[in-house]
Parts: structure tokens; C-alpha cells; sequence
């Protein structure tokens, strides 16, 4: 039976693209909630009228179609928290000035070198209810944190909005933290906060209550630390003290997906209970009983890893797969990955903007669904050969799928990631093992001694493998350009490929002939838009001054900053140059005065010089010039004021009350970010 007749796969993509329409249409409640009704009513009519006639309605399809659409729209709305009149983000006070917050803590996060960093839980606002998720910023000192989650704590003052990219194509934060439905940070200090006495003990407090259980029997029994971290990463996704420069080696390895609890680790322990049951006969009974152990561990699994997203993800897709397997649909897999899917969707729709998701169905998919062909290319004799080449065709067929994706997020390929697969997974097999081993004895003691030197030791060579393939830098192919465009044709040349090998024919060549035909016409259109370009960006940099002026694929920087060279990676820059295909052609001494198309700009830096009646359309001050821009303004009248992030916070208030005073607009690259012509 072919995957696309099974009514469940057109159901479940009409309701993903209400999905993604609610979300980048930004359709209302109010729009919704009356065609939600409509489509409903049309749904159940439809179906009464089909059960009088046996064959196929077209209007019952049509009903079921525009229903699933209307559903997922209105899904993703209902679990839009920051459209519920008691969430946190309609208390304007809140933001302008402090107020009396209690919180519960829920979730801890990775600390920084400034603070320890928690996800909270408002429940009210200067003794009003008020609900919605926030991330807690507590200023680190040489008092110890004995915060747990489970704790109830108050703190008085004012909510911070998240702070979205600054300078353009940046990883856009604050969009990241909106779809986990989080709006608004909190910074203090620990003597600013009081902890009630009342600890609530639910399902959290009592993960996190294990977590701590297991990391000092740990500890009890000397593991390393850094070893430590990274089994608990491995083993429990839990990051928070893995080291950076640990991170940067699995990243340029291509093994970062070991890190993060997933679908590899779910699967692993799904593969370990179902041999370790394999004893039990496939009787009725039998089967029974491998499946409810299979679910159970998978349960147990995620409550020790700490239920977080990642993870529920993974145990609901292995959940669902164990079931389909128990009831002997192994050839409709595709179609229990999508009862997976719209079930994780119907209660989570923000999670089809996750990476994680993205990533961990594509790269399943496709490992089911390509790694048998690419299997079959080479049929090896000997056992080792045959380890080797299943590692191998897993591997590519993963990171084939995953492939266009990542360069589109990420921009970086890692070169030697089969490498990497292959070395790593006979010492991550046997790691994973010893690791369930370990952490199952570390939930009621400390670990006996020689099983916590094996495992740490194993973990030790984990670490030194990933590292030598990691220093080998000159395959790790970064600064990669690959927009939308190619994210979408890429997979369409991809998808058209895979069909056309498994059974081909003239009509799938066609299919694939076309779909090289829209990948040439993606890079011709880039191109065409990159030639078309032409902007001037003023960007935010705390203490240099930087402005691009580009026309096409040619952008020429200015910048006070003499020894910034033209092959140096700016952080501010570098994402701009990346995320429109183009390369720095000059770097230039910033002038006074600049042109852009018909637009002349001033730019008073901190020597304070003003070239007398030049009347800019745009003026810039840099390096806060000791000027008095009242009096500047009276013989100069720009359209626009700007400020970039070299200037101090208290002189752009004074200049800000002076351009409201001539109702000039005033641009502070600070809180506004970049500015562009």
C-alpha cells in the first residue's frame, strides 16, 4: 500500500500546514474560531451522509481536509499562552517598574559565567493571578545556591522583554525563547529573593530530586568531573556543566547528536529491553508483556532524564513504533511515525518550529526509508564488514536527510562525520549499557568502584576519539550560504532521487530531471537577488563603530577599527555576510560624511566636528560625542537620528528628549538594533 493512500498522511499535512500558516500568517482567535465551527458542523454532516452512502464522498474528503486544516490553526493558537488575558505579558506596570513577582521554579538551566539561569513559572503579580513561563537570571557570588526546583520563591522587580538579534541574519533569541512560550526574563540578586518554606512536590521536583540523588552517589564514588558531565549529558541529556570546549568538539566531530538525549538514545534502550525479552515467546501473552515492559521503560526513562522535551518526543515516537510493532504493522511504519507526529503536534504545536523535532523525525525517515536501499548496494561476507557498512548506510542515509537542514540552520558541514559513526559506535554502544547500569544503581547508592572506573574510562576514550577527529579542522566546512530556496529544492532533488532509485521509471527520471531544473533556478534567483541588492547597514558594536554600504555582491566597511582586516570573522558582520552570499571587498576608514543613493549621511564621532550648513538626511553619532544636540538641531533638520552601540546609555536618553522635542525619530541601535537603508 502506498504511504500517501492512507488517509491519516493527508490528514495529518493539512493539519501541520494550518499549523504553519496560524504561525507566520499570525491569523486572530477571532478569524479562526468562526470557520472552526463551520468546518466542524460540515465534518459531522458530511460523515452522517457518508455512512448512508458507501462510496467515497467527495464532500465528506473535502470536510475532513479543510477541518484538519482549521484545527491545527486553531491548535496553535490555543497554546499561544501570550493570547490568554492572564498571562504575565499584559501587565504593562510589570515593565515599567518593579513589582512584587512570586515564582515557581521549574526547570534549571545551563548557567553562564554571570548567572544560574532557571525556567520559573509566575503565579502572581503584586497579589494579582497571573500565569506564563520565565526565565530567572540569579547573579552568581560566593554564597552558595541552594535553590531546588520545587521552590516558591518572591522577588521585587520589573520584567525584562527578551532581547530579540541586534545586528541582521543573527540567531534571533528572543523568537526562540517566544516559541517555548516564554516572553520576559527576570535579573537579580540573591539577597533580593525569599524562599518559602513550602516546597511543591510534583512530578518535576521529584526528577529533579533524582537528578541531585544520582549526581552525588556519583560523586561519592570519585567519577571525574568533566567524565561525569558528559555521562550525564550522554545518558540523560542533561547539559548544563558540560564543558564548551567539549561541545565544540562533538559539534566539529558531527556527533553533537550524542549530546542531546534523542531518538538514537530512546531507540538504543528500545533495542537493549527488547533483547534483553527476547526469551519471552511471541505468544499472545508474551507479546503482551514485551510491550508493556517496552512502554514502561521508555516511561521510566524519560521521568529520569528529567521529562524534557527532547526526550517526550523520542519515547512518544519509540512508543508508538513498539505498539505498531506489538499489533504487526512493520510495513506501515511511515504511518505510525505520523500517529507519532500529529499526536506530539495536537498537545505541542510549537514543537514543528523545534530543531530537535525537525531533525529527529527527518533523520528517522529517512533511515527507514533510504539506509535499506543504500544497504543493498554492497552485500559484505565477513561480520566486521558487515558492522562497518551497516554503520556506514545508517549514517549516510541520516545525514542525507538531515543534510539541506542543517547547512540552512547551522551553516557548517562536518566533513568526517561517517568517520566519526563509525569509531564511535562500538565505544557509545558499550557506553550506553554500562551508563543505563550505572545511573539505574546511582538512583538507591554509590556505583561499586570498578563498574564507575569502566565506565568512566570508556567515556575518557569517547571524549579523546571525538577530539582527535575534531582537531582535524580543515574538513569542518563552515560560513556555508543556504537560504530557503535551496532548503526546499535541495529536498526535492533528494525525495525525487530516492524515488527514482527504488523503482525507476521515465516518468520519476522526469521527476528528477525537474526538480534539477528548480535547484539551478534557486542558485540563479539568489544570484539574481544578490546583484539586486543595495543597503546600508549601520550595525551594533559596543565599542567600535561599523557601517556596510553594499550594491550587490560588492559591500565595502566602514570602521574606525584600523586593524580590523578584510579575512577576519566579525561575530557582528560575519552572519550578514553569510546569510546573503557575499564577501567583504574592502574595508575603508570611516568618513564624516557619506552618500547612499540620494541620501546624505553625517556622522559626528567624539572629536564632536559638524562641517557647518551640510543639512543631512541622516545624521549618526558615534563614540558619544560631547555635543549639545539642541543646538545642532536648530541648523541641521535630518529625517533621522541614529545612535549606534558605541555610545553611552545616559547621553542617549538626553538626545532621545531632544529629537522628541523636534519630533525628529530617534534610532538607538542599542534597544532597537541594527538600523538599514
Amino acid at each position: 500500500m502506498k504511504v500517501l493512500d492512507f488517509p491519516l498522511v493527508k490528514i495529518t499535512i493539512t493539519f501541520i500546514l494550518g499549523v504553519i500558516a496560524s504561525y507566520y500568517l499570525h491569523f486572530s482567535l477571532s478569524l479562526v474560531i468562526y470557520p472552526f465551527y463551520t468546518f466542524s458542523i460540515l465534518f459531522c454532516l458530511s460523515y452522517f451522509l457518508s455512512l448512508k452512502n458507501s462510496k467515497k464522498s467527495l464532500l465528506f474528503g473535502l470536510s475532513v481536509y479543510l477541518f484538519s486544516f482549521i484545527l491545527g490553526a486553531f491548535t496553535l493558537l490555543s497554546h499561544t499562552e501570550n493570547l490568554q488575558k492572564d498571562n504575565y505579558i499584559h501587565c504593562k506596570t510589570a515593565f515599567e517598574k518593579p513589582q512584587s513577582i512570586v515564582l515557581l521554579l521549574r526547570e534549571k538551566l545551563k548557567s553562564n559565567d554571570y548567572s544560574d539561569r532557571y525556567i520559573a513559572d509566575i503565579k502572581s503579580i503584586s497579589n494579582k493571578k497571573y500565569k506564563g513561563k520565565i526565565i530567572i537570571n540569579l547573579q552568581k557570588d560566593s554564597v552558595k545556591n541552594n535553590l531546588i526546583i520545587g521552590n516558591t520563591i518572591k522577588v521585587q522587580t520589573a520584567l525584562q522583554h527578551n532581547k530579540s538579534s541586534k545586528n541582521p541574519n543573527q540567531f534571533d533569541y528572543s523568537t526562540y525563547l517566544a516559541n517555548k512560550q516564554i516572553y520576559a526574563q527576570i535579573y537579580c540578586q540573591k539577597k533580593d529573593i525569599l524562599v518559602s518554606q513550602i516546597i511543591q512536590k510534583d512530578i518535576w521536583y521529584y526528577c529533579a530530586k533524582l537528578h541531585s540523588r544520582i549526581i552525588s552517589n556519583l560523586e561519592k564514588s570519585n567519577f571525574s568531573k568533566s567524565e561525569m558531565n558528559v555521562a550525564l549529558a550522554l545518558i540523560l541529556g542533561q547539559q548544563q556543566e558540560i564543558s564548551q570546549d567539549i561541545i565544540q568538539d562533538y559539534q566539529y566531530s558531527g556527533a553533537t547528536h550524542i549530546l542531546s538525549v534523542s531518538g538514537l538514545h530512546v531507540g538504543f534502550i528500545m533495542l537493549f529491553i527488547t533483547f534483553i525479552l527476547k526469551p519471552i515467546p511471541n505468544t499472545k501473552r508474551g507479546s503482551f508483556i514485551k510491550l508493556t515492559s517496552i512502554l514502561i521503560s521508555l516511561a521510566g526513562f524519560a521521568i529520569i532524564s528529567g521529562l524534557s522535551p527532547s526526550v517526550l518526543r523520542s519515547v512518544v515516537m519509540f512508543s508508538f513504533l513498539a505498539i505498531g510493532n506489538h499489533l504487526r504493522r512493520n510495513g506501515n511504519i511511515y504511518h505510525t511515525l505520523l500517529v507519532s507526529i500529529l499526536l506530539i503536534l495536537f498537545f505541542e504545536p510549537y514543537f514543528l518550529f523545534d530543531v530537535g523535532f525537525q531533525l529527529s523525525y527527518l533523520a528517522l525517515f529517512f533511515i527507514l526509508w533510504l539506509q535499506p536501499i543504500l544497504k543493498n548496494i554492497y552485500n559484505p561476507k565477513n561480520k566486521l564488514t558487515i558492522y562497518i557498512w551497516e554503520a556506514l548506510t545508517v549514517s549516510f542515509a541520516a545525514q542525507i536527510g538531515t543534510l539541506p537542514l542543517c547547512l540552512y540552520y547551522f551553516h557548517q558541514f562536518p566533513g568526517l562525520f561517517f568517520v566519526t559513526n563509525i569509531i564511535i559506535l562500538p565505544v557509545l554502544s558499550f557506553i550506553m549499557i554500562a551508563g543505563i547500569i550505572v545511573m539505574i544503581i546511582a538512583v538507591f547508592t554509590s556505583p561499586p568502584l570498578f563498574i564507575t572506573v569502566i565506565f568512566e574510562k570508556s567515556i575518557y576514550l569517547l571524549n579523546l576519539m571525538i577530539h582527535a577527529v575534531a582537531s582535524i579542522e580543515s574538513f569542518v566546512i563552515r560560513d556555508i550560504s543556504f537560504n530557503s530556496y535551496y532548503l526546499f529544492t535541495f529536498y526535492l532533488f533528494i525525495i525525487s532521487s530516492i524515488v527514482c532509485l527504488k523503482k525507476p521509471n521515465y516518468s520519476k527520471l522526469l521527476f528528477v530531471f525537474s526538480s534539477i531544473v528548480l535547484l539551478q533556478l534557486s542558485f540563479i534567483l539568489t544570484k539574481i537577488r544578490t546583484e539586486n541588492e543595495k543597503e546600508l547597514i549601520v550595525y551594533n558594536e559596543k565599542r567600535n563603530t561599523l557601517i556596510s554600504d553594499r550594491e550587490g555582491s560588492k559591500i565595502v566597511l566602514y570602521t574606525r577599527d584600523t586593524i580590523f582586516e578584510k579575512n577576519s570573522k566579525n561575530r557582528n558582520l560575519n552572519p550578514y555576510l553569510v546569510g546573503n552570499s557575499i564577501a567583504l571587498t574592502k574595508v575603508e576608514e570611516i568618513k564624516n560624511v557619506l552618500y547612499f543613493k540620494k541620501t546624505k549621511i553625517l556622522i559626528i564621532d567624539s572629536t564632536g566636528i559638524c562641517p557647518p550648513n551640510i543639512n543631512p538626511d541622516v545624521l549618526i553619532l558615534t563614540q558619544t560625542p560631547k555635543i549639545n544636540l539642541d543646538r545642532l538641531l536648530q541648523n541641521n533638520h535630518p529625517k533621522i537620528i541614529i545612535a549606534d552601540g558605541s555610545n553611552s546609555n545616559s547621553i542617549q536618553k538626553s538626545w532621545k528628549k531632544s529629537c522628541t522635542k523636534k519630533n525628529i525619530p530617534f534610532h538607538s541601535i542599542q534597544e532597537k538594533g541594527y538600523y538599514k537603508l
